[in-house]
């Protein structure tokens, strides 16, 4: 049997769950540390533990879930070198997507963006802007028109969840999140593909600087190196 077949499939409860899993990650209900027990999840979602088996293993796939040893399924820590690791590389593949959308994207995109950003500004810090803070990133990933770098970070974006909520909870940080993208949109405006991706090198150096301060600050984590 292929190992696949114990993975969720498009559309089922397995693939259901998993995003709910997923989300609740994203979201910082469920943190590094935390033991994913299939009883206790099945009865909280409304499911069967077929379903919730399936999604552990996915989670598993994609490096979110570990295997600790008399503990069982739980959300993986991440230490402090594959914190900096994993940021090397958003930095340099979001900046490549800068470059790439100034290039390529159409003026409508490129004023959605900036529609999206003011949107942003007036939301301030909370849930809503840490969604529209995503969308707005998603959305210049769509104008930067490349498919092999979308998967690479749709891949990197999965690893930074256990990191938990965004850095835009951060009292300060939305409002110069807001700035910091309007130095990439005026690079867009431009056609600079050289400074849109230094602006957003720039804006995702800024965010690792914020998420290693409140790492620092929280309670450790059994497995932790920070």
């Amino acid at each position: 049997m292929d190992e696949t077949d114990d993975l969720p499939q498009p559309g089922s409860q397995g693939e259901t769950t998993y995003q709910r899993l997923l989300d609740e990650v994203r979201a910082g209900r469920l943190n590094p540390g935390d033991r994913l027990r299939e009883t206790e999840l099945a009865e909280r979602l409304g499911v069967s533990r077929t379903p919730v088996r399936e999604a552990i293993r996915q989670l598993e796939a994609d490096g979110i879930v570990t295997h600790v040893p008399r503990r069982g399924a739980a959300i993986r820590t991440l230490g402090y070198a594959e914190v900096m690791e994993l940021y090397e590389m958003r930095t340099v593949l979001e900046g490549t997507a800068a470059r790439l959308a100034a290039r390529a994207a159409s003026d409508i995109e490129i004023e959605e963006l900036i529609d999206m950003n003011r949107a942003l500004e007036k939301l301030g810090p909370g849930p809503e802007a840490f969604v529209l803070n995503r969308q707005f990133h998603a959305a210049l990933l769509d104008a930067a028109k490349n498919r092999f770098l979308a998967r690479s970070i749709a891949g990197l974006h999965k690893s930074l969840m256990i990191l938990g909520p965004t850095t835009l909870t951060e009292p300060d940080r939305a409002t110069e999140a807001v700035k910091e993208h309007e130095e990439v949109l005026e690079a867009l405006q431009a056609r600079d593909g050289i400074r849109a991706e230094a602006a957003m090198r720039a804006h995702i150096e800024m965010a690792q600087r914020v998420r290693v301060r409140a790492l620092r600050a929280r309670p450790p984590v059994e497995g932790e190196d920070l």
